[in-house]
């Protein structure tokens, strides 16, 4: 009679298929987290919007054709001129703002990317560090 012990290949088992999910699906998750992130913050800056509506006016409801005398003509002309460039104002400071909120997010991202291989072997070298009686000093 042969009796087979399979609690040790359980354990083995759920370790491996930790590590193939982490380094596999795991890690696309990731990446794909990171990329909706990202389309998330420029849809919330309206980043293609901005861009395509940099010179339009500014909240000027009324911005049709003027008719009537010259000084009202030019006035309405200088009007739609202000209103413009305090929109492109207003606008690249809201584009400057929502491409540096991305581009920290790149930065973080890339750098999660590249750590997350890693982190499995942080419990390891925690215990070879307890093993070997590494304590770290706190100087102050």
């Amino acid at each position: 009679m042969v009796y087979y012990n399979l609690s040790g290949y359980n354990s083995v088992m759920f370790l491996v298929g930790i590590l193939t999910w982490w380094y596999g699906d795991g890690w696309q998750a990731r990446i794909r987290i990171i990329k909706e992130r990202l389309a998330s913050s420029a849809d919330y800056f309206s980043i293609g919007l901005l861009i395509t509506t940099l010179f339009a006016p500014f909240r000027q409801i009324s911005a049709g054709s003027v008719e009537g005398l010259l000084a009202d003509q030019v006035r309405a002309f200088v009007d739609k001129l202000i209103s413009r460039f305090i929109g492109a104002i207003v606008r690249s400071a809201i584009l400057i703002a929502g491409l540096v909120a991305m581009f920290v997010q790149i930065i973080f991202g890339g750098l999660e990317i590249a750590v997350w291989p890693l982190i499995p072997l942080f419990p390891v070298v925690g215990l070879i560090m307890m093993v070997i009686g590494w304590v770290p000093q706190w100087t102050v």
